[in-house]
């Protein structure tokens, strides 16, 4: 055989091979799930000792920021540049967004957080 007609039979041979392992690998009748209700409590479990350590940790942050902001309020208010308010109403959106992110994100999974 040449190398052309073995690189047309690679297709054919292929097919041939795998036919049988895909109908062997059809499962007749029920299909036990179970597994998968397993998997899924794990999962949530994962998620929710997850979330509490990135709750912590935006909490961490959030202040870290929130005390960054403050200090370039007071310079800004110290050397009477403009738009102050400005900067004082984009600090207090932060901080409830971050109280309302910290509320939510618990909520979205069903825990509560005490």
């Amino acid at each position: 055989m040449n190398c052309k007609t073995i690189h047309l039979l690679k297709p054919v041979l292929a097919g041939i091979l795998l036919l049988p392992s895909l109908s062997a690998a059809a499962k007749c009748g029920g299909v036990d799930y179970s597994w998968g209700a397993d998997a899924l409590a794990t999962a949530h479990d994962y998620v929710v000792t997850m979330m509490l350590y990135v709750l912590y940790l935006v909490y961490a942050v959030s202040s870290i920021v929130a005390i960054i902001g403050a200090l370039q309020i007071y310079f800004k208010m110290t050397t009477g540049e403009g738009d102050v308010s400005k900067s004082i109403m984009m600090l207090i959106g932060a901080i409830l967004f971050i109280i309302g992110a910290s509320i939510v994100f618990p909520a979205f999974y069903g825990y509560n957080i005490a």
